[in-house]
């Protein structure tokens, strides 16, 4: 119900609500059991939805679709934003009567092709993944006609690739390929107005508070971490 956070937070907490509500919890995580698959993943489809409230209304995107989405709505010089809802207000609720004619379509797709998506699992991953990259590989060059994007394509990749083996979130990245030009641009302007004064950042209220957050979300984790670990 709540938006922003991405995903990961409603699947656990409906992991856990299930786990509580069911007769048989002692099939959770042991056995298995239907509703530990069926709750998240219902969770996950249904929070989808709530990382468009932060982005459209205030420009920040919370998952690596969100951020995606914003760069190309950026690409076609659309800036989500307070005022997006009364400047550009077909484009948001096009958006978003197309989110209910997108539900509507995946019942009526899935339920009877249920069976062949569930055939998709069977194909080799060598052969999976060659498939996905010569479709990346004619869609990138399709668009551009550049081999630089080709090689920025397989850089990328195999940057992620190492950082899937050993367990890095790639999300982050994503997000801050995103707003890190976006952040740069801010603060050339700020210290364009404040004439080259960095002490700017933390003079304000609200830029300080949004530093000590953000100081917060980076150090806190692992202090907590450390912490249990001497509990």
């Amino acid at each position: 119900v709540m938006p922003a956070g991405g995903t990961e937070m409603p699947t656990m907490l409906s992991y856990y609500a299930e786990r509580k509500l069911s007769k048989h919890p002692e099939e959770f995580g042991t056995t298995g059991a239907i509703e530990g698959v069926a709750g998240p993943e219902a969770a996950n489809n249904a929070a989808a939805a709530g990382i468009l409230v932060p982005m459209l209304t205030l420009g920040l995107p919370t998952s690596a679709t969100a951020a995606i989405m914003l760069s190309a709505f950026q690409s076609y010089g659309i800036q989500p934003g307070p005022l997006l809802f009364t400047g550009q207000a077909e484009l948001v609720w096009t958006l978003i009567a197309s989110l209910y004619i997108a539900n509507i379509m995946l019942v009526v797709l899935n339920l009877p092709l249920v069976g062949l998506w569930a055939r998709i699992l069977k194909i080799p991953q060598p052969q999976l993944y060659a498939g996905i990259l010569v479709f990346a590989t004619i869609g990138t060059y399709g668009i551009s006609n550049s081999v630089v994007d080709l090689m920025l394509l397989y850089g990328i990749g195999i940057v992620a690739m190492f950082m899937r083996r050993f367990d890095f979130p790639t999300a982050p990245v994503v997000i801050g390929m995103i707003l890190g030009p976006m952040a740069e641009q801010a603060m050339r302007q700020a210290l364009t107005i404040s004439q080259g004064e960095w002490t700017t950042f933390v003079t304000r209220p609200v830029s300080l508070c949004i530093l000590l957050l953000a100081l917060l979300g980076l150090v806190g984790p692992r202090l907590w971490a450390r912490a249990a670990r001497r509990g």
